[in-house]
Parts: C-alpha cells; sequence; structure tokens
C-alpha cells in the first residue's frame, strides 16, 4: 500500500503538472500560443514580457494553485488510504516531484512546457511554509540587485536542498537518520536538478551576457 500511495502521489503530481497555466490564459484571453512568442518558454516571465499583467497575473495564480493542490491532495489521499499512519511529507514531496517534472515536460502539450520554478515554490506553502519564506526572500534579493529573473530562479532553486536539510534538522532537535535525510532532503535535490536543468539555455545566455533583465525590452537585430 505504501508503494501505491507513492505511484498514486506521483501520477497526481504529473497530471495536474502538465495543466500548463500561460498556454491555457493565453489561448483563452488572447487566442494565441504563447510558445510562438518571445523566448516560446511556457511560463510566467515570458507571458508577462508577451501579454501583459492580466495574462501574466492568472499565470502566477494558476501555477502557485496546481502545486499546492498536487501536494495537499496526494496527503490527504495519504491520510485516508494509510489510515494516518504515514509520512505524509514524503507524499507530499512526491507529487512534488512530479508537478514539476509535468509541468517542464507536459503531457498535454507535446512536453513542452514550462522552466516549473513557481510550481517548485509552491509546494513549500503546503510542505513547510517557512521554506517557502526564505526562498522567497533569497528569489527577491537576487532580482532585486541583478534584475534577472533566471538567475535569482537558479539561485533560489540550489538553496533549496540545504534550506531544506537546515529547517528540518533543527526541527527535529538534531534527530536525524540515513532514512530521513533521503526522504526529506533527496527529494528536494531532485526538484533543484530538475528546474536547474530546464534553465540550461538561460545559463547559457548568462554566460555568453546576452540574457534580458527584467523589464529590458528585446535588441532587434
Amino acid at each position: 500500500m505504501l508503494i501505491l500511495m507513492a505511484v498514486i502521489a506521483a501520477a497526481i503530481g504529473y497530471l495536474l503538472g502538465s495543466v500548463n497555466s500561460a498556454i491555457i490564459t493565453v489561448r483563452l484571453l488572447r487566442h494565441e500560443d504563447v510558445r510562438q512568442f518571445g523566448s516560446g518558454n511556457a511560463g510566467l516571465t515570458n507571458t508577462l514580457r508577451c501579454f501583459g499583467k492580466g495574462c501574466g497575473l492568472i499565470t502566477l495564480l494558476g501555477d502557485l494553485g496546481k502545486g499546492v493542490l498536487a501536494v495537499f491532495l496526494s496527503q490527504f489521499l495519504a491520510h485516508i488510504l494509510l489510515n494516518g499512519s504515514a509520512d505524509f511529507y514524503f507524499y507530499g514531496a512526491m507529487a512534488g516531484i512530479f508537478a514539476i517534472i509535468g509541468h517542464v515536460f507536459p503531457l498535454y502539450y507535446g512536453f513542452k512546457g514550462g522552466k516549473g520554478v513557481l510550481v517548485g515554490v509552491s509546494l513549500f506553502l503546503v510542505l513547510d511554509w517557512r521554506v517557502f519564506i526564505i526562498l522567497m526572500c533569497i528569489f527577491g534579493i537576487i532580482l532585486l540587485c541583478s534584475k534577472y529573473v533566471s538567475l535569482s530562479s537558479i539561485i533560489a532553486t540550489a538553496c533549496c536542498p540545504p534550506i531544506t536539510f537546515l529547517m528540518q534538522y533543527f526541527w527535529s532537535g538534531g534527530q536525524w537518520t540515513l532514512p530521513w535525510i533521503l526522504i526529506h532532503v533527496l527529494q528536494t535535490v531532485i526538484m533543484a536538478v530538475v528546474i536547474i536543468t530546464s534553465h540550461h539555455e538561460n545559463i547559457q545566455r548568462l554566460r555568453n551576457g546576452t540574457e534580458r533583465k527584467l523589464g529590458q525590452k528585446k535588441v532587434e537585430e
């Protein structure tokens, strides 16, 4: 039953994650495909740049909402199916990992989606709100200093595993074991790897000095 619940959590996460808010919003409100504009990325930043604040806000709420729903629903089902005797963090994180994968490689849109940052951050609204606040502060500070959304996202994502470890370690009173590390930290490492890997084009542009800053217009050749 434990393995079955893990599979169910993964399926819930992937199917919800595959629902791309940017694609749906732009298609309904502007009758366009966001992937055909700007950077071609079906995410918040490209939606905001190409279609304005209205579409951007709906995309933001949609991406945050599906991550929260995936975690909450998986933990709720685990509570029912396992009679309350389960590590709900594990099943929530399992759903979160696959929600990110679904967002980056959506089943419904030819496996071409967004970067998964918003979905990744939203998971901690349910898993650990303290980690959520810390990650948002890191993102905000880097964005304020650099004006690069991609760089801010990458750094905040890279900080997620160590912050999760420290918060869980001190919250548990310093009592931890190898299984605990595998369950509560390795999952966040997987999340971080998926999100950072999806930024490979941004990383290359950052190295080349061609990445656009927040609010910067695209320079015509």
